[in-house]
């Protein structure tokens, strides 16, 4: 029944009109503002944009992965069978498997560490 007055119908159209005005130029500089914040972001991480991603760079860094676990599985396998033959030809049931295995281990470690770079190289010798 208050739908039928039509004084207040105009006056909320024109502050209505004007607040959206007013919400429409703040969203405008809101977005203004965002699209340079993300734009400093990404010249400071040299980032390629977003969406499309370096293929190339992102299968070599897989590969390069691939390469580092590849490394010390194959030391701890290498190991264990090194324990296993041990155990197999001395009869001394499961201490060579343990100790070789842990051998195993720690080489594939250092050899880790050593592919990754992650050791600086020996200068003075």
């Amino acid at each position: 029944m208050a739908e039928g007055t039509d004084d207040g119908g105009n006056g909320n159209r024109d502050t209505s009109s004007s607040d959206e005005a007013a919400l429409s130029a703040r969203l405008g500089s809101l977005d203004h503002r965002l699209s340079q914040i993300r734009g400093s972001r990404q010249a400071k991480t040299d980032q390629p944009g977003s969406g499309s991603g370096d293929g190339s760079a992102r299968a070599s860094a897989m590969a390069r992965g691939f390469q580092l676990s590849s490394e010390l599985i194959a030391g701890v396998i290498v190991g264990a069978l090194i324990g296993w033959g041990f155990d197999h030809l001395l009869s001394t049931s499961p201490w060579g498997l343990i100790v070789f295995v842990l051998v195993g281990f720690v080489a594939g470690v250092v050899n880790l560490v050593r592919s990754a770079g992650v050791v600086p190289g020996r200068s003075g010798r």
